[in-house]
């Protein structure tokens, strides 16, 4: 019984806290035409997604992963493969976890790793 009065208390301070997550921002917009950037952390999501195949600049290549210094790939193959991962499966799709603007901001970080 004490057990379970300690999950229910876990569990509703869980719940009350919101499980962590910041609640969205209800703050009105200046003007009903203007469109607010989102500012896209590229390098928390590169730290987060991508390093660990990757590595700090691109080069590490575990699992079979592409030297992103090397890389010849253009936006569009880099956004396809950061969307929807390569045929073979050795890159993970992100389509479902990144949304549009991150995909393209991670494509654009990723042809910034190039050497010229």
């Amino acid at each position: 019984m004490k057990q379970l009065i300690t999950l229910l208390f876990l569990a509703f301070i869980i719940v009350a806290c919101g499980g962590g997550e910041d609640a969205p921002s209800e703050a009105p917009l200046a003007s009903a035409n203007k469109v607010e950037a989102k500012e896209i952390n590229v390098k928390k999501i590169w730290k987060v997604r991508c390093i660990a195949c990757h590595g700090i600049d691109g080069t590490m290549g575990t699992n079979g992963a592409a030297n992103l210094k090397l890389s010849d790939k253009d936006m569009d193959y880099r956004v396809n493969i950061i969307k929807n991962g390569s045929e073979n499966g050795v890159m993970t799709a992100f389509g479902e976890i990144l949304d549009e603007d991150e995909v393209k901001a991670m494509a654009q970080f990723t042809m910034d790793l190039r050497e010229d």
